[in-house]
């Protein structure tokens, strides 16, 4: 029997109406009252325990909003009509909220009240259920107490990996099955049309459009490339899967699958009529396909650059305008922030003397590649059409969100003399969680922490038996575009001087109401057209002539590749030193920053095929689709090439601090994002830990402070405003509505300038006028100090590289709004410089213009003081105009973290916090 609550008769209850919210709870009243039956306490079971734990008690971690991420229908009536939650689905999320306001007075005997013990193994005491899954006598599954989180123990290696899959159906069917949808482009077909659900599968598909034939190939090839590993990783695979499948079986025939099922109208739960699909071996890769899509993918974004550029040099002329670009382009900026901090040069993506084969388009004559073709109903309404706008945005910028940060220390200058680290990736919130927790313990594989639903065949990041390791995405530019010029017609291309035929791929989609999403019915076709250069996004002409710019991406056509990698940091007698992880991470092709902290070294390495570029060619800008500008040996069979090696990819050993919150990586090595500047969220990990390195002795507690007082802070207030108020107050403040912001602006600076409540529970700010009043005030101050001078043209261009502001009630990609994760682009670091030239200070990497006021103090004075007193004049309900969540003018709601909901339970908003979701603090104490 599964750990949940029993079943009862409610279970098979076929849901009443359309429910609102997922319920009508008047309806439902009626209908459990007198059903229910008290939990089950599981039998009591022997002790779990896992040897060669390394870190003496002292690692931790944290995942909220809980492990369970699967609820039946009767839960999912109870939650949605009185709030209850299934048990473990929401008991981290308390303990995670609560570090905002109880991080000041922490010590290393408190940090378990906001994390969880992550030591292997379970207390005899703590054990509350162990299950040998499907009857097998290989593998044992225990949960604890607490959090019930599985502990998976294996005596073989399939066993294992049968556990490992049926404990993440157990946890988090329902999701798995949401994103292997996803990745196949299917999700509205299998979930409903929902707006958000359009955006979500085109955003995805319009970057990895695969058949189910590339799926396999995907397979086929990490197998045969990988010799003995690729041989254990298909067995890893084909034995989590049967996990997976057992637990499918079991829970229908057992009828206590997850609700929403029901809801969405593949069960009934009268007659249990419909079926779930078993799982195989491409939704692994189709699942693989999103996740590195959204974390590990950096790049993209040369036709955008290209507008700009020509929008630049429409305004100011080829030579002036160029220069203007490349000051905002900042790919080198000389004050960025960096991870490997030792001076040490790592040249990728730099800037060629002399460019070669630059395809830029033609003005005006560019068009973004239509995805959805023959809408009907809701598939082509207004909402729908927002949503495409928006998931097409969100495909085709380089402004991926990076999320995720990481504070590593060196035991040089800890209190213990071994290292400490505070790591975790961000993201980003939802209801079931994108990650879950375990540990497994079997044959050639010993380790706990977080894996993305659906891939958790190993750990992907957490601990092993004496070392830990964590990831940031790093962005570098891994993706190109070409301009492949067209022939016969815009459906054929010219391949190396032949006239060939694009390929059409398609998916049809079509959906109707159901109980879980009542959007009418409604379908569309999504088609791309493939090239060997990649799929087709835009459409030009350049020099007259009539192009598609397609991209083309290194790790497209091999998600499946970095499962090597994941195999070898679970692998005890393979991970036993730094130089061994940095040797597994390297067959990751993902676009992330590693990290790796044991009791005696630190480390980093900063993963992904990195292609080798043709001699002059400019990773900046579309080039010509010609041999003379692809990829060193570079196969469109394969889509393989030349990668950089090793040793030219950022990394580094027991440097004496490491930070990363998807700043750049290190000297000379560029990154696709635009705003790697002198202003990055990434600063206010850098100022706390260099701060506490030099006074030595630090703590895990002292180290997990300066994470939580960086996730607090409001980078514009730490890093910006004290210069904007400088340029004010060169002159005495006559006005009285600009001098009384600039008091409440000076007097939140003073407190810290952290967006952080009154008291805990409060859901009201301190401070909460100064902070309204920035929020109005940053971007109208932005546009009154670059438009003059950029022009209505280039700085609407430059703002398509970079968006002007990411407060925390700003939307956020495709976690929406609520998502947590702020900062991380803006043109704060444009403002800073320019407000420091204007001041007469020196800027090392300076633009080429001074902006505000024409470079004048008092004409830059006067715009700010204008600009200021408008954004004080805002109301709190124009500034937080309110949505389906909150009302216009709560400010602490618009900026509150959701858990957003992908199944039918719902969990209450949390205070704002900009950190990793996933989260460790390790400090090991000894080493095999």
């Amino acid at each position: 029997m599964p750990r949940r609550t029993s079943r009862t008769a409610l279970d098979r209850l076929r849901t009443p109406g359309r429910l609102t919210g997922f319920l009508k709870t008047a309806s439902v009243c009626a209908l459990i009252a007198g059903l229910l039956s008290p939990l089950g306490q599981a039998a009591a079971a022997a002790e779990a325990t896992a040897a060669n734990d390394y870190c003496g008690s002292q690692c931790s971690d944290i995942l909220p909003p809980g492990e369970n991420g699967n609820a039946t229908l009767a839960q999912i009536l109870l939650n949605q009509a009185f709030g209850s939650q299934p048990e473990h689905a929401e008991d981290q999320l308390g303990p995670y909220a609560n570090l905002a306001k109880g991080y000041s007075s922490l010590t290393n005997a408190t940090i378990n009240t906001f994390f969880n013990d992550a030591s292997f193994g379970v207390a005899s005491d703590q054990v509350a259920s162990t299950l040998s899954p499907a009857g097998r006598t290989d593998v044992t599954i225990v949960r604890d107490k607490k959090t019930g989180v599985p502990h998976i123990t294996g005596t073989t290696r399939y066993g294992t990996e049968f556990g490992a899959g049926y404990a993440a159906a157990q946890d988090r069917l329902w999701l798995m099955d949401v994103f292997r949808h996803v990745g196949r482009g299917q999700l509205t077909t299998f979930a409903g049309g929902a707006p958000s659900n359009q955006g979500l599968e085109q955003q995805f598909w319009r970057n990895a459009p695969y058949s189910e034939a590339d799926l396999q190939t995907q397979i086929d090839n990490a197998v045969a490339n990988n010799g003995t590993r690729g041989q254990q990783a298909l067995a890893d695979a084909n034995a989590y899967l049967a996990g997976i499948n057992a637990y499918i079986d079991a829970s229908d025939s057992g009828r206590y699958f997850p609700g929403e099922y029901v809801l969405t109208g593949h069960k009934d739960s009268v007659t249990n009529a419909g079926t779930i699909d078993h799982f195989k071996l491409t939704d692994l890769v189709a699942l693989a396909s999103v996740i590195g899509a959204l974390f590990g993918s950096g790049g993209g974004g040369e036709v955008n650059n290209a507008i700009s550029l020509l929008a630049a040099q429409e305004q100011y002329g080829v030579t002036k305008g160029t220069e203007v670009w490349e000051s905002f382009r900042e790919r080198n900026d000389p004050e960025a922030v960096l991870t490997v901090h030792n001076g040490e040069s790592f040249p990728y993506a730099t800037k060629p003397t002399t460019p070669q084969g630059e395809a830029l388009p033609d003005a005006d004559s560019v068009s973004t590649e239509p995805l959805v073709y023959d809408p009907t109903g809701t598939g082509g309404d207004q909402s729908a059409s927002a949503a495409a706008a928006t998931a097409t945005a969100n495909a085709l910028t380089s402004a991926k969100r990076g999320m995720s940060n990481a504070l590593v220390v060196s035991g040089k200058y800890t209190a213990s003399g071994h290292p400490v680290a505070v790591f975790g990736p961000q993201t980003g919130y939802f209801a079931p969680q994108l990650l879950m927790l375990q540990e497994i313990q079997g044959p050639g594989i010993s380790a706990r922490g977080a894996s993305f639903a659906g891939l958790s065949m190993y750990v992907e990041l957490g601990r092993g038996q004496d070392y830990a390791w964590s990831a940031t995405t790093s962005g570098q530019d891994i993706i190109d575009s070409y301009a492949v010029e067209l022939c016969q017609d815009d459906y054929h291309y010219l391949y190396h001087g032949t006239c060939t035929a694009m390929e059409k791929i398609e998916q049809k989609n079509s959906w109707a109401p159901t109980t879980a999403d009542g959007t009418a019915a409604g379908s569309y076709t999504m088609r791309v057209w493939r090239t060997k250069y990649g799929p087709v996004e835009y459409r030009a002409t350049v020099g007259g002539k009539k192009v598609a710019y397609t991209t083309l991406r290194s790790s497209y056509m091999h998600e499946a590749d970095s499962i090597i990698g994941f195999q070898m940091l679970n692998d005890p007698d393979y991970v036993k030193s730094p130089q061994t992880f940095q040797s597994a991470v390297q067959h990751i092709n993902y676009t992330f920053n590693w990290f790796y902290a044991d009791s005696t070294h630190t480390a980093y390495y900063n993963s992904g095929d990195n292609p080798v570029r043709a001699s002059g060619v400019d990773a900046e800008f579309p080039v010509w689709a010609q041999s003379a500008y692809e990829w060193k040996n570079w196969n469109p069979t394969t889509n393989t090439a030349d990668y950089t090696a090793a040793s030219a990819h950022p990394n580094s050993i027991d440097q004496d601090y490491y930070i990363s919150w998807n700043n750049k990586q290190a000297k000379d090595y560029t990154t696709a994002p635009w705003g790697d500047g002198s202003v990055h969220r990434g600063n206010l990990l850098e100022d706390r830990v260099k701060k506490l390195v030099a006074a030595g002795g630090v703590t895990r507690a002292a180290l997990v402070k300066a994470m939580a007082d960086a996730a607090l802070a409001d980078l514009r207030a730490e890093d910006v405003l004290p210069d904007l108020l400088k340029v004010i107050n060169s002159s005495t403040v006559t006005d009285s509505t600009a001098a009384a912001a600039v008091t409440k602006l000076q007097t939140w600076l003073t407190a810290g300038g952290k967006r952080t409540e009154t008291s805990a529970g409060s859901k009201a700010y301190a401070n909460a006028d100064a902070i309204r009043i920035l929020d109005a005030w940053w971007p109208l101050l932005v546009e009154g100090e670059f438009k003059p001078g950029l022009g209505s043209d280039l700085f609407t261009a430059f703002q398509a590289n970079l968006p002007v502001d990411e407060s925390p009630s700003a939307a956020h990609g495709p976690t929406g709004a609520h998502a947590g994760s702020s900062f991380q682009y803006g043109w704060w670091s444009y403002v800073d410089k320019d407000i420091r030239a204007v001041l007469g200070e020196t800027v090392q990497g300076p633009l080429a213009n001074k902006y505000c006021g024409g470079g004048s103090l008092s004409a830059c004075r006067d715009i700010l003081i204008s600009t200021l007193k408008t954004a004080a004049g805002k109301t709190a309900a124009q500034v937080y105009p309110g949505d389906d969540l909150c009302s216009a003018g709560d400010q602490w709601c618009a900026d509150s973290i959701v858990q957003r909901t992908l199944g039918g339970i719902k969990h209450y908003n949390i205070s704002w916090q900009n950190r990793p979701t996933y989260q460790q603090v390790v400090e090991f104490t000894s080493h095999r």
